[in-house]
C-alpha cells in the first residue's frame, strides 16, 4: 500500500496527473490553507472565498494532466484560484451596478449617504489597477504574509524581481489611494 502521508511532492504530482485521487487529495491537503488565505485576502467574505477555493480545486483537478511541469503544481494552483477570484469580483461588481441603478431609479438610495464598503470598494479599485501578477504578489506579500522568496518560489520568479514588482505594484496603490499603503 503507498505511504500518500510521506510521499515525496512530485511523486504525488505525477500520480495525480495519472488520476489518483488520493495523490491529487494529498497535494491539496497541504496548501488548502495557503488557498483559503488567498482567496479570502482577495474577496474579503469567507463563503466566497471557500466557494472560489473550491471551484479552483475542481478545475485543477479535471486539468492536472494539462500541468506541465511538476515543480510549478503550487504556482499553477494559484494562478486557477487567481482567476476565480478575478471571475467572481466581476460577477460582483455587475451585480452591485445592477443594484447601484435599480437604488437610484426607485429613488431608495439615500442622497450623499457614503455606503460602509467605501474604503474597502477603493482598495478593491486600486488592486484592479494592478496586472494580474503584480495583484498575486500583493496579495501574497501583503494580506498572506508571504516572503519575497516564497512567492518566488510559487510563481518560478526571482526573488529579486519579485520585491521590485511589489514596490512598484504598492506605489501604484498608494497613487491610486492618495495616500500611503
Amino acid at each position: 500500500m503507498y505511504d500518500y502521508d510521506h510521499a515525496p511532492e512530485r511523486d504525488l504530482i505525477r500520480r495525480a496527473r495519472r488520476g489518483d485521487a488520493k495523490a491529487f487529495a494529498r497535494l491539496y491537503s497541504e496548501i488548502y490553507r495557503d488557498l483559503y488565505r488567498f482567496a479570502l485576502c482577495m474577496l474579503r467574505h469567507p463563503q466566497e472565498a471557500e466557494d472560489a477555493v473550491s471551484e479552483a480545486v475542481i478545475a485543477a483537478y479535471e486539468n492536472i494532466s494539462s500541468l506541465r511541469k511538476e515543480s510549478s503544481f503550487k504556482s499553477w494552483i494559484f494562478t486557477i484560484l487567481n482567476n476565480e477570484c478575478r471571475r467572481v469580483l466581476t460577477k460582483r461588481s455587475r451585480e452591485r451596478k445592477i443594484t447601484d441603478d435599480a437604488d437610484t431609479y426607485s429613488g431608495t438610495a439615500a442622497a450623499g449617504a457614503e455606503p460602509d464598503y467605501a474604503q474597502r470598494e477603493d482598495i478593491r479599485r486600486a488592486l484592479e489597477l494592478l496586472d494580474e501578477e503584480e495583484r498575486m504578489i500583493v496579495a501574497f506579500s501583503v494580506f498572506g504574509g508571504y516572503r519575497s522568496e516564497e512567492i518566488a518560489e510559487m510563481l518560478n520568479k526571482n526573488a529579486s524581481s519579485v520585491r521590485s514588482r511589489k514596490k512598484r505594484a504598492l506605489e501604484k496603490m498608494r497613487v491610486s489611494l492618495g495616500s500611503t499603503v
